[in-house]
């Protein structure tokens, strides 16, 4: 029985546009995560080169990251699902990423691998982009998740809650057995809003810790991991299973700890503040890059030190030198 508070499925989930060959079909789902993507280049340039990077330099790493990263996200998902593609199937459809089929984790490791090449060409600390590109991915993740609603899918188990997902009986993916009109959790609401609470939580924290040198991404994998791990085990879509355990929770899971491992290791090695984006030698000097006040103290205390060490340099010489004498 529909609730008056229900979440209806949207009736629209893209247009056709007229070309001279027929027509192209751009769909709902495709618009959201391209406007994730822009919304996280966007906030990545922005906080990057705030800390001293060139501008622009985002779109020179974002090219390699959001190439690979579809790469990855359509293998990792035919590899999760191989009854799909591999069980009768016709070999092509493997490439047939038109007919949807993408996953997140895919994209995260070949996005990730996108950026470490991106960043070997550009000089950027691959954990420096990563800081800066925490929240925006997150917000691009959220974005993202709209998408899912606009193609009726991916939602959770039944619920008798008043914000229950409305999805039409005759769904693909509706689950058998269950009577016409049952409500499902909408995990792409649960998702959405767990993003965007940890993006906003990541930039209140940067305000009262040290976030960088890969910590900030740490707490990205955490909290995404964290979330992620209960969303994915109340989804009803098939998936695969590992001892009992969906794939994507184990790799939720898998998250979470390197979330951890990358925090408590970054703590110890870097106590200090980073002094800027790029690796040693590669630095770029424009009048647009900022360098906050700590950075400034830090580098003055650097300057100090030196001066000191230089004058207790030159009294040890002056102390052991032939022509001054000792009493």
């Amino acid at each position: 029985m529909i609730t008056p508070l229900s979440i209806p499925s949207p009736d629209w989930s893209g247009f056709e546009i007229p070309v001279p060959w027929g027509v192209i079909t751009i769909h709902a789902y495709a618009l959201c995560i391209l406007l994730g993507m822009v919304l996280a280049v966007v906030i990545t340039s922005r906080r990057l080169t705030k800390r001293g990077a060139e501008p622009g330099i985002v779109l020179d790493i974002s090219l390699w990251a959001v190439a690979l990263g579809i790469i990855g996200a359509r293998v990792y998902h035919v590899l999760t699902h191989p009854d799909d593609y591999f069980a009768g199937q016709e070999w092509w459809r493997v490439f047939a990423i038109t007919e949807g089929g993408i996953a997140i984790y895919g994209s995260l490791i070949g996005g990730a691998i996108g950026v470490f090449i991106g960043c070997k060409l550009t000089g950027i600390r691959f954990l420096s982009f990563a800081d800066a590109l925490a929240p925006g991915l997150l917000v691009a993740q959220a974005v993202g998740r709209l998408g899912n609603w606009f193609n009726h899918e991916l939602y959770g188990a039944p619920t008798d809650l008043p914000w229950g997902l409305e999805i039409e009986f005759d769904n693909a993916a509706w689950p058998q057995g269950l009577a016409e009109g049952t409500l499902f959790h909408p995990t792409f609401l649960y998702e959405l809003i767990w993003n965007l609470a940890g993006a906003a939580l990541i930039v209140l924290l940067e305000r009262r810790v040290n976030l960088r040198w890969g910590k900030a991404f740490a707490v990205y994998l955490i909290w995404y991991g964290a979330g992620r791990s209960f969303f994915e085990s109340i989804r009803v879509d098939p998936s695969e299973m590992f001892l009992g355990i969906r794939v994507n929770v184990w790799a939720s899971f898998a998250a979470v700890v390197l979330g951890i491992v990358i925090l408590l290791v970054q703590r110890r090695r870097h106590t200090g503040v980073e002094p800027s984006p790029y690796v040693p030698g590669r630095e770029w000097k424009g009048s647009d890059a900022e360098v906050d006040s700590d950075e400034i103290e830090s580098d003055s205390d650097s300057l100090d030190d030196g001066v000191e060490g230089e004058n207790e340099s030159l009294g040890e010489t002056a102390a052991t030198s032939p022509s001054r004498s000792t009493s």
